[in-house]
């Protein structure tokens, strides 16, 4: 799913090519995508763009007449920027927003249709979507540890909440937990005062830096290579492979759909978490030290 730097990067550059133009049409291939019915989605036609911005995972275009278009490209969508009028061809192409300068298509893999389209009349209506995480680039530690502490939960989930955290998820928070050396299942009320200061200081640098990169990929392109899974990324999708830091196999706990990885001598003393499945199926034979393993 595109988490906070993705979604920084996708907003510059529609900045660079939709900012005061006019949106002339929109065409759906899927009428699972949208989820409102009030405004009509051609109340949104012949409007200009006034402003662009992120709402946790979300994109939200404003437009005239204190109307916005929202996009929340769940885990398999993406955004495309393609010439003027391109055909909505084939079961991928979900949505297409058409504009003088080109057309702004949004594709999702797959064949779950998880992605959504809102238009919303009015700001109060856009907060509603906003599930309230801290933006953590612009708040104080102090703001940090009062979201971090308000509830006694592991820092992996912590981190991924949306209600607690702005923009992070599975991905980004495997890469700050790493940063920081610290435990995907270290409680969030045990922190000492120093780890939370640490894990702070990692959010902020892990969340520029991979905007900046992201960012320097791209140049004046449009992104098209937004992905969870980067071959530069500490932890995230390298199980089995070495950590960076200090070449340990980098390990992982599967949970339903998710994965979360991490450094054992790194982050967690060199201790092997236990997985929810395998582990209780080797039971005496699960590793539980790097030297186990």
């Amino acid at each position: 799913m595109p988490e906070q730097p993705d979604i920084t990067v996708y907003i510059e550059a529609l900045e660079r090519r939709i900012l005061g133009q006019t949106l002339l049409k929109v065409r759906l291939n899927s009428p699972f995508l949208l989820r409102t019915y009030e405004p009509p989605l051609s109340a949104a036609e012949g409007k200009r763009v006034g402003q662009l911005k992120r709402i946790g995972k979300r994109i939200a275009i404003g437009l005239e007449d204190d109307l916005w278009l929202v996009l929340h490209l769940m885990i398999a969508g993406r955004l495309h920027w393609k010439n003027s009028g391109t055909k909505l061809a084939g079961k991928q192409n979900l949505a297409a927003f058409d504009f003088a300068t080109g057309t702004l298509t949004l594709t999702e893999a797959g064949a779950k249709r998880r992605a959504g389209l809102w238009l919303l009349q009015g700001e109060l209506a856009l907060a509603e979507l906003d599930p309230g995480g801290l933006e953590v680039l612009s708040a104080t530690f102090e703001q940090f540890e009062t979201a971090l502490k308000r509830e006694n939960h592991t820092l992996k989930r912590a981190l991924a909440d949306p209600h607690s955290f702005s923009g992070i998820g599975n991905a980004y928070s495997d890469e700050i937990l790493h940063a920081a050396q610290l435990s995907p299942l270290a409680q969030t009320q045990k922190l000492t005062p120093q780890e939370s200061r640490r894990l702070f200081e990692a959010v902020r640098d892990v969340l520029i830096e991979w905007a900046d990169r992201i960012r320097a990929q791209a140049g004046d392109a449009f992104p098209e290579k937004v992905t969870a899974f980067r071959p530069e990324m500490a932890v995230h999708g390298r199980f089995g492979k070495p950590c960076p830091v200090c070449g340990a196999p980098v390990q992982r706990i599967r949970y339903a759909d998710n994965e979360t990885n991490y450094c054992p001598r790194c982050q967690t003393g060199g201790r092997i978490l236990a997985d929810r499945s395998l582990s209780r199926l080797l039971k005496d034979d699960w590793p539980r030290s790097l030297d186990e393993l």
